[in-house]
């Protein structure tokens, strides 16, 4: 047998293999009886169920399930208030921002922002933000601290603030969408949302 055949034979066994398999296929759809005809009807099981879009955030996490980065009101508050600054790392999935030395004149000192996220709730307990200060004196020689004044504060209550905007824009946007396309509906979203 040349190769080529060998070749051949290899993925035509995997694909038997692999049809072998039981269970139901990803491809199977589901009987016709329990599916309403309606597509009303199959908006309001869905809605029953849990499935399709969320109007409002329950507060309830589930394992593996991960939020983008863009659509999380509290990073996205965090990179909006800390614009000004160049970002020295951005891991979304660890949780944390830092920003590269900040001043806003060439004199010796500068500012370093630090801030960690323990929830992507918009919770004033949900950040965790750390400014460091460094100060350079004539030779070259930087000490650098932890500020112990109210400037964390301030910068939470700013991102948490603008957090707040962002959730009521895409609220409203998901609300719209949804009345635009399940106008019949759109009534009873409002009631489920309040």
């Amino acid at each position: 047998m040349n190769l080529f055949k060998k070749l051949a034979i290899i993925p035509i066994f995997f694909i038997f293999l692999l049809n072998s398999c039981g269970g139901k296929k990803i491809w199977d759809p589901s009987p016709a009886s329990e599916t309403p005809h309606q597509a009303d009807e199959r908006v309001r099981r869905n809605i029953e169920e849990g499935k399709g879009i969320k109007l409002l955030r329950t507060g309830e996490n589930k394992g593996g399930t991960v939020m983008f980065a863009s659509a999380n009101p509290l990073w996205k508050a965090t990179m909006d208030t800390l614009d000004f600054m160049i970002l020295s790392s951005a891991d979304y999935g660890g949780g944390i921002i830092i920003t590269d030395w900040y001043s806003e004149q060439y004199n010796n000192e500068a500012i370093k922002v630090t801030v960690r996220f323990l929830s992507d709730e918009i919770r004033s307990d949900s950040l965790k933000i750390f400014v460091h200060k460094k100060i350079c004196d004539n030779n070259n020689k930087c000490k650098v601290q932890k500020l112990q004044n109210n400037m964390p504060d301030e910068l939470r209550l700013a991102i948490l603030k603008r957090a707040v905007l962002i959730e009521k824009d895409i609220l409203k946007k998901r609300r719209k969408e949804f009345n635009k396309k399940y106008p019949r509906l759109g009534d009873k979203a409002k009631t489920l949302g309040n």
